[in-house]
């Protein structure tokens, strides 16, 4: 069937040569460009190969159970935040991420100085664009700003950099996220068993230390 498309299109490039009365000696170059275009399908062209379509790889865009928890315990799960999280992490889950960081900026409309949300918007954005983006980290600098001394923003910019394979500026971002967790809070536990597996993982694999 490629073979029956080339002649075809071989024949009408011919016509169309004729019909618009093209010099003969520009010509040869026409036929030069169609006879590389054969060949170059002849050594790579497979016609006979199924369509194979490709499904879109979701699975880093999903909000991890572990860390959505963690986060609750971090700022709570009361007021009108704890809506538009609710509703976010739905969407997340059931693969539609961009209408997850929709909800997120609704929120933020609703109520701009929500460092949940900010911190929130900040993980969402660093999973759909799958590094952490500028506009990512706009947004993780915001919850920074809105609140200095609050350790969600730090431990999820940790996280975000962890994804990027950013392992040394993570392991800061922890270390003062840690660092501006009161002693009996709950999560406490999460970020030091984090920061220990990698301090790890750095202190066994040297390359992990200059990754970026």
């Amino acid at each position: 069937m490629g073979w029956i498309v080339l002649a075809v299109l071989a024949a009408a490039a011919f016509g169309a040569m004729v019909a618009l009365r093209v010099p003969r000696l520009l010509w040869s170059m026409v036929g030069a460009a169609l006879m590389l275009g054969t060949t170059g399908y002849a050594l790579q062209g497979r016609p006979a190969l199924p369509a194979a379509p490709v499904a879109p790889d979701n699975q880093s865009l999903v909000v991890d159970e572990a860390l959505a928890n963690l986060r609750t315990d971090m700022f709570g799960r009361y007021g009108s935040e704890s809506a538009y999280l609710t509703a976010a992490d739905a969407l997340s889950r059931g693969g539609n991420p961009r209408y997850e960081v929709e909800a997120l900026l609704g929120g933020i409309r609703t109520s701009p100085r929500s460092v949940q949300l900010w911190t929130a918007l900040g993980d969402a954005l660093a999973r759909h664009d799958r590094q952490l983006s500028p506009a990512a980290r706009f947004a993780f600098d915001r919850a920074r700003q809105l609140e200095p001394a609050h350790p969600g923003p730090y431990f999820f910019l940790g996280v975000a950099q962890v994804r990027s394979n950013d392992f040394p500026a993570a392991r800061d971002s922890w270390r003062r996220a840690l660092a501006k967790t009161p002693a009996g809070a709950a999560y406490r536990v999460s970020i030091e068993q984090r920061l220990a597996l990698l301090d790890r993982l750095l202190s066994v694999d040297p390359a992990a230390d200059r990754a970026k």
